[in-house]
């Protein structure tokens, strides 16, 4: 097993720069989750670390090995691919067992590898079938049977749940997040999707334009985004963000609602002067129906969402579209008056020009 240092790390096709100086470390046995919106890099990332795209600056390391010129057949790393990329004419066991041959591995030591991959992965029974006789979650799990026989120093995926429908999705998710448990191997996974990101990492590394914006765990990453866009990117629905000004102790919308700043107390930053103007950012589910507080805003209910165990609530502040996610017991109808007040410490306030978040 090994760690993943990555310094300066720069990556470039002709004059256009996808990564321009990125710095990253993994630690041994950690689940890492690369996550952004497309052409971000992270696929470009995934593959200069499996050794399939050159860099063109700065340093890779894994374990105590540079391996910027190292090739990717003598990198001891496994990579599980979107598309499956299994052999159509060998079968379950073969298309396992296929890499560890082009070793000369023992035969005996080859199908102990594979029965014993095929069984935390639950595909004894398909052992001697074609992949064409799969389903794309069998694939799928075939195809991670082959990284797990080879026993590597690291396991790449990227983005291997793509093509797999909603229900298959949520359990290849969880079997590959019990598989990291198990197998205690480093691994990085690329997504596009934050609620894989959230389940599955030990640490999610967020992208945009090839530059990380925040690493942390889930729950970091959700609780204290480090900028707009991280706040943006990490939830569903979306946080809300709203344009305010400073007045006294309270944050106004621009239609002359305010919102108390209650829950700052004495640790109001000192970016919050007299007549600032910010952004306040507050997740959906961060919102109280609250008709006695007088604090509260008056909304009127644009949309509603039942989505079974909870209801999302459209409705407009100072003309900008915003979410509340409320008890599915509360059923209000479009046209109806609500009382909402934010949670007290669940604000988030961010600079206005830079979008970087105000502590």
């Amino acid at each position: 097993m090994a760690s993943i240092s990555m310094r300066s790390l720069v990556k470039t096709y002709g004059d256009f720069t996808v990564i321009p100086g990125l710095d990253l470390e993994i630690a041994d046995h950690e689940f890492v989750v690369l996550v952004g919106p497309s052409g971000c890099g992270k696929s470009t990332l995934l593959r200069v670390l499996a050794g399939l795209e050159r860099i063109n600056g700065g340093d890779l390391y894994i374990g105590d090995d540079r391996v910027n010129d190292v090739p990717a057949a003598r990198r001891d790393i496994a990579m599980v691919f979107q598309d499956y990329a299994l052999y159509p004419h060998m079968t379950v066991r073969q298309n396992m067992a296929f890499a560890l041959e082009m070793r000369g591995m023992d035969k005996a030591e080859i199908e102990t590898r594979v029965k014993r991959a095929a069984g935390l992965l639950h595909i004894e029974d398909f052992l001697d079938r074609r992949p064409k006789a799969l389903s794309g979650g069998q694939r799928q799990r075939v195809a991670m049977g082959r990284a797990i026989v080879r026993d590597p120093r690291v396991f790449l995926f990227d983005e291997p749940l793509s093509n797999l429908d909603a229900k298959l999705r949520a359990q290849v998710r969880a079997e590959i997040k019990a598989l990291s448990q198990q197998l205690r191997t480093t691994m990085v996974f690329v997504t596009h999707d934050q609620v894989e990101a959230m389940t599955m990492a030990d640490r999610i590394v967020i992208m945009k334009s090839g530059i990380i914006q925040q690493v942390g765990s889930p729950e970091d990453v959700y609780e204290r985004p480090a900028n707009l866009f991280v706040a943006g990117f990490i939830g569903s629905p979306a946080m809300n963000v709203l344009p305010v000004t400073v007045a006294g102790d309270r944050l106004v919308l621009s239609n002359a609602r305010s919102v108390q700043i209650a829950s700052l107390g004495s640790k109001r930053p000192a970016a919050l002067i007299e007549g600032a103007t910010v952004d306040l950012g507050i997740r959906p589910e961060h919102f109280e129906v609250a008709p006695d507080d007088p604090n509260a805003i008056a909304v009127t209910v644009d949309l509603v969402e039942p989505l079974g165990s909870d209801t999302l609530i459209h409705f407009k502040l100072a003309e900008i579209n915003a979410i509340a996610r409320v008890s599915p017991d509360l059923r209000p109808k479009p046209g109806d008056s609500l009382s909402l007040s934010p949670v007290p410490g669940k604000i988030h306030l961010f600079e206005r020009e830079t979008g970087e978040v105000i502590r």
